[in-house]
């Protein structure tokens, strides 16, 4: 009998542990899967997604964390549809928070179902914070001394500055992350992004719910994005929603909670 080379042992042997590596993770696209791409909100960065994107990537998907420069709604859902456009097959699209206003703006013809994770689901004419009215809905903490406001460097402004809102550190596990570890809201606070300040002003375009599945996770201790006008933008949209207790952060403190939404999109988009 001819003696195997050691370059057919050691071939044999890459095949046959890649295949036991690949059970259960291989990629998305071998699986069918669509890649998720999240698009995190004010006051926050891509690394509030960290927790649901290694738990979707444990499920098999492609996950992507979209840059928000937090400018505006057509700024910013331009930047996420480039994005998105570039991605080959199926997108689950997510939005947190503001990053909601973001995916209601991006038209892509790839995104098969659309997310929401305590999120601004607006209209179109509709500037997002029509739904901070304390006239309809109970009062947001987003006013003074919780957020606060400062001068950037912004090149998508015609003057090159502009001014910013951010929620104020010391308060910042009180009202935006209450059901974080004082570590965890600390984080949170350091990498927050402020939002320009004319960005919850500018009326949205024509939304992706009216024509793309939409799905809603709600906190119901949310103080940022009142809870009832989460309830009332959803059911507004026709979302299929699920409510959760947990804040605004929920992102961070109950990531299976979204990763587990997302895949209940998958399975109904």
């Amino acid at each position: 009998m001819t003696k195997p080379t050691w370059s057919a042992v050691l071939t044999t042997a890459a095949l046959t542990v890649g295949a036991a590596v690949g059970i259960g993770v291989a990629p998305a696209a071998a699986q069918g899967l669509p890649t998720v791409v999240l698009v995190h909100g004010a006051f926050a960065d891509n690394s509030s997604w960290d927790g649901v994107a290694e738990n979707l990537r444990g499920r098999g998907y492609h996950v992507v964390t979209a840059d928000n420069s937090l400018r505006g709604p057509a700024i910013d859902a331009a930047s996420v549809s480039d994005v998105v456009e570039s991605i080959d097959g199926p997108v689950i699209l997510v939005g947190h928070s503001y990053g909601g206003t973001v995916i209601s703006n991006v038209h892509a013809d790839n995104v098969e179902a659309l997310v929401y994770v305590a999120a601004f689901m607006p209209v179109e004419g509709e500037p997002v914070a029509l739904e901070l009215d304390p006239i309809r809905f109970p009062v947001t903490a987003l006013i003074p001394p919780v957020i606060g406001l400062t001068i950037v460097d912004d090149a998508s402004n015609i003057i090159g500055k502009n001014v910013d809102s951010y929620v104020t550190p010391a308060l910042f596990r009180t009202f935006f992350a209450p059901d974080l570890s004082e570590e965890q809201a600390a984080r949170m606070a350091a990498n927050q992004k402020t939002i320009a300040a004319g960005a919850l002003l500018e009326p949205s375009g024509p939304p992706s719910w009216a024509d793309t599945p939409s799905w809603a996770l709600i906190p119901q201790q949310d103080q940022i994005i009142p809870t009832s006008a989460e309830r009332f933008m959803a059911q507004r949209a026709g979302a299929q929603v699920t409510e959760v207790p947990g804040s605004h952060a929920i992102l961070v403190s109950n990531p299976t909670a979204v990763a587990d939404l997302v895949a209940d999109a998958d399975s109904g988009s």
